[in-house]
C-alpha cells in the first residue's frame, strides 16, 4: 500500500475556501443591492406623497374665497427654511408659515403679493395674486420637499428643494 501524502486533502480544501469566499463576496453584493433597492423605494414613496400634498394645497388656493395675509417682512418671504427638519404641522420657525396637515404629508401656503401677467399669462394685465406653496412629504427616513408658485388660476413654477 502506498503511502498517501495529503496532496488531495489540501487541493480540495483550497478550492472550498474559494467557493466560500465567491459566496460572502455574493452575498455582500445582493445585500448592497437590496439596500439601494430600499433607499429607492423610499424616496419614489416620499416623492409621491409630497406631491399629493403640493396638489392638496393647490387646489385650496384654487377654491372660492381663499385668501390669506400677505407676508409682511422679507425674512417671512423667503423658502421656509424649517421645511428641511420640520416633523408635523403646526406653527413653523422664523418664516411664520403655518404648517397643514395633508394626505401623507404637510404644506404651508405664503401669499408673497401680486404681480401683472405672472410669467406670461397671455397678456393679462389684471394683477394676480402670487402664492408659494411647499410641500413635504416623509416616507420612513426619506423626506421630499416639493414647491410651486402658483396664483389664483394655476401653476407657474414647480420645484423639488435639497
Amino acid at each position: 500500500m502506498k503511502t498517501q501524502r495529503g496532496a488531495v486533502l489540501i487541493v480540495s480544501l483550497v478550492f472550498l475556501m474559494l467557493l466560500t469566499l465567491l459566496a460572502t463576496s455574493s452575498m455582500q453584493n445582493a445585500t448592497l443591492q437590496e439596500k439601494v433597492a430600499g433607499g429607492l423605494a423610499l424616496r419614489d414613496a416620499s416623492f409621491q406623497l409630497a406631491e399629493a400634498v403640493l396638489r392638496t394645497a393647490e387646489a385650496r388656493i384654487l377654491t372660492p374665497g381663499f385668501s390669506q395675509a400677505e407676508c409682511f417682512t422679507p425674512l417671512t418671504c423667503l423658502p421656509p427654511a424649517e421645511a428641511l427638519t420640520l416633523s408635523g404641522g403646526g406653527a413653523g420657525g422664523a418664516s411664520g408659515v403655518r404648517w397643514m396637515t395633508g394626505s401623507g404629508g404637510f404644506f404651508g401656503i405664503q401669499h408673497l403679493g401680486e404681480a401683472e401677467d405672472p410669467a406670461g399669462a397671455g397678456g393679462n394685465l389684471q394683477p394676480q395674486r402670487l402664492y408659494r406653496v411647499t410641500a413635504v412629504g416623509i416616507h420612513g427616513t426619506s423626506r421630499t420637499v416639493l414647491e410651486s408658485i402658483h396664483t389664483e388660476e394655476r401653476r407657474i413654477m414647480w420645484r423639488q428643494r435639497q
